[in-house]
């Protein structure tokens, strides 16, 4: 019994070898590939800004004033990122319309303002990718058209670009593979300008520093 048993199991593993050499090869499912941040993307922006403007005199009678300002913005951006495992960095450039602005008074009838018409970036950008989540940092060169006025009596108003810095943080999220959204914040210090009163309104210089939220949608090329 024995024997006829060994002698089955022999048999059997004989005639097995033909039928397994005659299967096609299986392949084994791997898991899909995470999302790709390298590439180029495009898309709009919008959100919610505040902060505060001080001006001082220069010349004549001295004063100071710190308008706080605040309002809304929409602008559009591009941006190029490349993804080393799971290191994302790229560069980022961006161009908004804003109503951000505010008064303050010195005085009975003496009401100073600022302005801030557009503000825009051009920006380094390095995060982290968790597959469609990007957490990054951003800041670069941070550039405005703010404009300040004085109204008392008469009225005097200017326009001048500012240059300074931003720095912020945001996540983005992946939707599909063309489309990604995300949230933003963002530190801009555009620096100190100086205005020439004129019409015998005093030359003054104007600091203007502003925070801003939003969320944005990009398109992925």
């Amino acid at each position: 019994m024995y024997r006829l048993i060994v002698a089955s199991a022999g048999l059997l593993a004989a005639l097995s070898v033909p039928a397994l050499a005659a299967d096609p090869a299986v392949d084994v499912p791997m898991t899909a590939p995470g999302f790709d941040w390298t590439g180029y993307y495009a898309g709009m922006q919008a959100g919610y800004g505040w902060g505060q403007s001080d001006i001082s005199g220069t010349d004549g009678g001295p004063f100071s004033v710190s308008p706080d300002i605040d309002g809304g913005f929409v602008g559009g951006h591009v941006a190029g990122l490349w993804q080393f495992d799971q290191a994302v960095i790229g560069a980022e450039a961006d161009l908004n319309y804003s109503s951000v602005d505010g008064t303050a008074d010195l005085g009975a009838g003496n009401t100073f303002g600022t302005d801030v018409k557009w503000f825009g970036s051009v920006n380094a950008k390095a995060g982290y990718a968790m597959d469609r989540v990007l957490v990054y940092g951003i800041g670069g060169v941070a550039f405005a058209g703010i404009e300040t006025s004085q109204a008392a009596g008469a009225a005097f108003s200017e326009t001048r670009t500012n240059v300074g810095w931003t720095v912020g943080a945001g996540v983005d999220y992946a939707l599909t593979d063309k489309f990604v959204v995300g949230a933003q914040y963002r530190y801009y210090d555009f620096g100190s300008e100086h205005f020439d009163g004129s019409n015998g309104f005093t030359d003054r210089d104007q600091d203007t520093k502003l925070n801003t939220v939003g969320v944005n949608l990009s398109y992925k090329f």
